[in-house]
């Protein structure tokens, strides 16, 4: 329905491996009856269930092949084939080039190759690929990691929620960003690549990355072990005029509804 709110439900948001309390990265976006599992990462599959079943999503988007944000993908593939769902069809799948074949190498226990594509139909990412899942509009670029990655834009009733992945701070991104609604947006620590080439947002990145990028609000998410969320967002607020939250796991953010004080985002945590 045209009309229907989009939203954000965060089911994990932990890196490089899960909290006793918190998945890894991944998130559900929905609007109405539509609904794609963004990024499976480790221990998001059973958070997942608590708002949809694997038949009722009508796509899964993957960033990259890290297994904190693609692990999932695993046992929703036993779950998709030799469980209690019925698929009607394969889920759609997007993600990064390879990730049929990583998929079957992972699940692929005899000569015979695993039947990926009984569970997913895979359509590889590009820079610049568009798709339309129900009422929901996906464009991705491609984005600056140690391995290929890209971000999305995802657009329904007029609004619209960034997610940049894992990614160092790229134009690509801050474009993809342009007056987006919320971004959702990763504050590990400063990591840099064997090349060392910088492959990750700090805090102080994100709140760059949102200005430049014109966001009405920022979401910080995959925060490093070493940062509390409170300071991480305490950081990007410095460098961010508007709202900051951070992805607790369990929240879920309304895009394009402003908090208030008697109304705030779970997990919300604002600065002025």
């Amino acid at each position: 329905m045209p009309n229907e709110p989009l939203r954000l439900t965060v089911l994990g948001s932990a890196t490089p491996y899960p909290s006793v309390d918190n998945p890894c990265s991944g998130y559900l976006v929905s609007s109405g009856d539509s609904r794609i599992w963004v990024d499976a990462g480790s221990g998001t599959l059973g958070p997942l269930q608590q708002h949809t079943r694997l038949d009722e999503l009508d796509a899964i988007w993957i960033s990259h092949l890290h297994a904190d944000h693609s692990a999932d993908l695993l046992t929703a593939y036993y779950g998709a084939l030799y469980a209690d769902i019925r698929l009607t069809a394969p889920i759609p799948l997007y993600g990064p080039p390879g990730i049929a074949e990583r998929l079957a190498g992972f699940l692929t226990n005899s000569s015979a190759r695993s039947p990926i594509e009984s569970a997913f139909a895979v359509t590889e990412l590009s820079d610049g690929h568009q798709a339309t899942v129900g009422s929901l509009r996906l464009t991705t670029r491609a984005v600056v990691h140690d391995v290929p990655a890209f971000a999305v834009r995802i657009e329904a009733a007029g609004r619209s929620l960034v997610y940049s992945g894992d990614s160092a701070p790229c134009p690509s991104l801050t474009e993809l960003a342009a007056g987006c609604d919320v971004l959702l947006c990763e504050a590990e620590s400063p990591h840099a690549s064997d090349e060392g080439e910088q492959v990750h947002h700090t805090p102080e990145d994100a709140g760059d990355t949102a200005t430049a990028g014109r966001a009405g609000r920022l979401i910080i998410t995959h925060v490093g072990r070493a940062l509390t969320p409170q300071k991480a967002v305490a950081r990007a607020a410095a460098r961010f005029d508007g709202h900051v939250a951070h992805a607790d796991p369990g929240a879920t953010f309304t895009i394009g509804e402003a908090p208030t004080p008697t109304n705030p985002d779970v997990g919300a945590r604002p600065f002025s």
